[in-house]
This record gives structure tokens, sequence and C-alpha cells, in this order.
């Protein structure tokens, strides 16, 4: 069964910890919330950092709350590209490895050795969502867009599943440029294949495919 899924656009914010926040923003500073976002609990907050990598920075950076384990900066390729770090995609909360930054608050400054990411398309959905979809937490799949003119099928994208979550697919800027010219994008899942099948070995024989 095919359902609409509804495609949100996630710009570059930060993810942060209590004990960082409190070094940037001074001991007794808290979160200040501005409004919810669609993930239940999740929330814009008034504070804003400054990110900034070897060859340049971002000023007024979102802060998502709540307070995180651990801090994550989430960007885009190009975003990565302009301040001069490798851009990584990962699943949120894998930053093992991952590039650092120096934060820049009104009370201090951070550098990081790691946890700049570029978060890897995802759908967030309930257990029953995925129960309806046939999917499971970590799967990756295809999703067709709907956009006038601009229709594509996005692979890679991972499904991820809690009673907490609210169904949507989550994209970051660039990938929201290539496509969306829609005011409620959607997308649906869609199966090329049987579940035995090897996507990644059908698309490495495409591509040997175009080189011979």
């Amino acid at each position: 069964m095919s359902i609409k899924i509804p495609i949100e656009t996630s710009a570059r914010h930060i993810h942060v910890s209590q004990e960082d926040f409190q070094l940037l923003f001074g001991e007794d500073a808290q979160l200040h919330y501005i409004k919810e976002l669609s993930q239940p609990g999740q929330y814009l907050c008034q504070e804003r950092l400054t990110v900034k990598g070897p060859k340049g920075e971002y000023k007024n950076m979102a802060i998502l709350g709540p307070f995180r384990k651990e801090t994550q900066i989430e960007l885009s390729l190009t975003d990565t590209r302009k301040i001069g770090l490798p851009g990584l995609i990962r699943q949120s909360g894998d930053t093992v490895g991952s590039p650092g930054c120096t934060l820049i608050g009104p009370k201090g400054e951070l550098i990081l050795d790691h946890g700049v990411i570029v978060a890897k398309r995802h759908i967030h959905m309930t257990p029953a969502d995925a129960v309806t979809l046939k999917v499971k937490d970590n799967d990756e799949v295809f999703v067709l867009t709907k956009s006038f003119g601009r229709a594509l099928i996005y692979a890679d994208v991972v499904v991820r599943v809690d009673w907490s979550y609210r169904l949507a697919m989550h994209v970051d800027t660039d990938e929201a440029n290539a496509f969306s010219n829609e005011k409620e994008p959607y997308g649906v899942i869609v199966k090329f294949f049987d579940d035995n099948y090897n996507t990644d070995k059908w698309i490495e024989d495409v591509l040997s495919g175009i080189n011979r």
C-alpha cells in the first residue's frame, strides 16, 4: 500500500549538549522555546550560534531543542564546502570520525574535534506506519516525489521507526532544491525489486553498463 509521505526541508542547524550550551551561553543559561517543530517534542530555540570552519563561518545558526547527549551540527554538502569542511553523510547521532568545527557563543568558544555531519535523508514513522508500509527500522527505501516538472526518485532513504515520531521525510536544502516547487511536497515509497534483491548491486550494474 502506498501512502503520501510529507517531505520537509531541514535547513542547517545545531543539536547541543547542556554542558556545551552552558560553556557557550553561561553557567545558568537555558534553552528558550520559540515554536514546536513537526516531530513531537522537538522545538526551535531563541538562542543562536556561529559555526566556523577553515574557510568561513555561518552566523546565527539555529539551535533545536531539547538538549542532546552530544553536540551535533547538521549541514548540507553545499554548506560544508563553503566553510571548508569535508561532507560526511551520516545518520543522526553517528558522529564518530566526522569533522569538527568551532562554535562561537556570547559567553565563549568551543573547538569540537568531531560532530559535523550531512544528515542522511530519512523518514520518521510510527510502528503502525511501518506495518502499513511493510518496512522496518533502518531499512533503506526508494521514494518517488510528486513535484510538477521536477519529479524524481530518491534512493538510500533510511526508515526510522518509533512511537514518538510523526510521519515525515526529511531532506536537506540541497536535496529540496533539486525537486521542490510545491507548497506541500510529498513522496511515496516505491519498490522495483523483491525483498531479496540487492539494490546496491543493481546500481553498480547500471553504472558499469553506462561505462561500456
